[in-house]
């Protein structure tokens, strides 16, 4: 489904926490986060407003997609400036359609024309290495603690620009989010019934899986 593309306004900040909490509602856990998320990472020193994009169908906005900053730090303390996107939202309804993929190619295209050499998410394969990601161990990119999550994605945009170095992953803190918070934020949502879907244990075991 064609949709238009365009970078993010305040005018959007309600509608893009909306879809977001729609998107992610009950699928990693009861309820979710990722709105409150969104409205943070808005305020965050890391956020890049010009990788914030929205995609709209007959003037709905049906998509999101934001970026923070993140580093990759090699074993000779040679620090990578690099980006992290995440949460994707498209609403249910307009799932399956080919939407976060527009987000996604649309954005990576924007970080090429920048200069950025690499992206690295956390998500799961299967969503996302379509679009060119790889395993962190593939590339030599760890965690903090010397680590290969299994959800631990790289994507090259610079093709070899990881080569023959052994490198470790900093996020942003942005994505460390106060639980306490996030409920006293849902607060300001319209009720909705938490429960359980077999996709929040899916979630569990990739959240604990490492690559050895």
């Amino acid at each position: 489904m064609d949709a238009v593309i365009r970078n993010e306004t305040p005018d959007d900040y309600r509608a893009v926490e909306e879809l977001t909490r729609e998107a992610f509602w009950n699928l990693f856990v009861p309820g979710c986060d990722e709105h409150y998320l969104v409205h943070m990472m808005r305020r965050h020193r890391d956020f890049l407003p010009e990788y914030d994009f929205v995609a709209v169908i007959n003037g709905k906005i049906v998509g999101h997609i934001m970026y923070a900053k993140s580093r990759l730090v090699n074993e000779e303390n040679r620090a990578l400036n690099t980006l992290t996107f995440g949460p994707v939202s498209v609403l249910p309804e307009y799932q399956k359609q080919g939407i976060g993929s527009a987000l996604i190619k649309h954005s990576l295209n924007k970080a090429i024309e920048a200069g950025y050499k690499a992206v690295i998410i956390e998500g799961h394969p299967h969503n996302y290495c379509k679009h060119g990601f790889v395993g962190s161990k593939s590339v030599n990119v760890s965690d903090s603690q010397g680590r290969y999550p299994y959800s631990l994605l790289v994507l090259e945009l610079e093709k070899g620009c990881l080569s023959n170095q052994i490198w470790k992953f900093h996020p942003s803190d942005v994505y460390d989010l106060d639980e306490a918070a996030v409920g006293e934020y849902e607060k300001l949502f319209s009720p909705k019934e938490k429960g359980y879907r077999t996709t929040q244990e899916e979630f569990k075991i990739a959240s604990n899986a490492f690559v050895e």
